[in-house]
């Protein structure tokens, strides 16, 4: 595999008028822009080397998030350092899908160890090869965060274009534990059941106010009007804040080794109302079953479950 070494983090926005550009009819077939139909994912790595934290964007995110302000970052900080990495590997004009249009279904993280905001990081980005999915084709982005030759942090995010059905594939999350209702611990039976510990309510200006933190500027959460676009009735919430404000709601009992995997279900409309849900795995030394559903349908937004290791 080739290694792209970069001197600074790419520039969100040619990012983002290249990931435009690929929606135009007949433009794919331009050598500079990406989504022309190949079959599989570029063989390229793309690596950013001694990159610092910046303390005030990093105080946003923590404010967006709902995390507490500490000596580490949160545990989700690392996506958005390497999502620009991400977002120019989608967008290299060998890469076989257009980034925007992209649906992100599934995202896990292991913390190796907490990363703390002074460390000097090396991020490394890579596309798994394209696979059948039940609603058309899949691939996920690696990124791993390394302090020196330390493995500190590892991300699978994996991404959904629609299309032909394949009945026979496996979506990513379909293996999530399902958590059971309150009372029944030893019945499990779907996310919808986990017991609600919190209600949330968001503005409808939350996507405008995570991207201007993350640079995740896709026009399905800026505004309503860009969103229906897309076809949905207003702006929907990031994916990864969502997961973001479920780990700051469970922030008190992390460990500084663990694993969190969840799986993308309903968008988020905004603004709207959500509830947070958990279950505690008895006996455990850290495992914890919780979701975002809601309140009024009972549909789940978010499945997801954290624990140690």
């Amino acid at each position: 595999m080739a290694t792209r070494e970069l001197r600074s983090s790419p520039s969100m926005a040619p990012l983002f008028a290249r990931a435009g550009a690929a929606m135009i009819p007949g433009a794919s077939r331009l050598p500079f822009v990406g989504g022309g139909g190949g079959r599989d994912v570029p063989d390229l790595a793309l690596k950013l080397t001694d990159s610092s934290i910046n303390p005030d964007r990093l105080s946003a995110y923590n404010r967006v998030c709902g995390f507490d302000l500490r000596d580490t970052i949160p545990p989700t900080y690392p996506h958005i350092l390497a999502f620009p990495l991400q977002l120019s590997l989608m967008t290299d004009p060998s890469f076989p899908f257009g980034a925007i249009g992209l649906v992100h279904i599934a995202n896990r993280i292991v913390q190796h160890r907490p990363i703390r905001h002074t460390d000097r990081l090396d991020i490394t980005v890579r596309a798994t090869p394209v696979e059948d999915h039940p609603r058309g084709r899949q691939f996920s982005l690696l990124s791993e965060v390394r302090v020196g030759e330390e493995l500190v942090w590892e991300e699978v995010s994996t991404n959904l274009r629609r299309g032909a059905n394949h009945d026979d594939a496996t979506a990513p999350g379909s293996d999530l534990p399902k958590a059971p209702p309150s009372g029944a611990a030893d019945h499990p039976t779907n996310s919808e059941d986990l017991p609600a510990t919190a209600m949330w309510s968001l503005r409808g200006d939350l996507g405008r106010r995570y991207g201007s933190v993350s640079g995740d500027l896709n026009p399905i959460h800026m505004h309503p009007l860009t969103a229906r676009l897309f076809g949905f009735k207003s702006a929907i919430a990031h994916g990864m804040w969502t997961k973001a404000r479920c780990l700051a709601a469970l922030q008190a009992r992390l460990p500084e080794a663990f694993t969190v995997e969840v799986a993308f279900k309903k968008p988020i409309l905004l603004p709207g109302k959500v509830e947070f849900c958990e279950v505690v795995t008895p006996g455990a030394e850290f495992d914890v079953q919780f979701g975002v559903r809601d309140p009024g349908k009972g549909r789940s937004h978010l499945d997801g479950r954290a624990f140690s290791g």
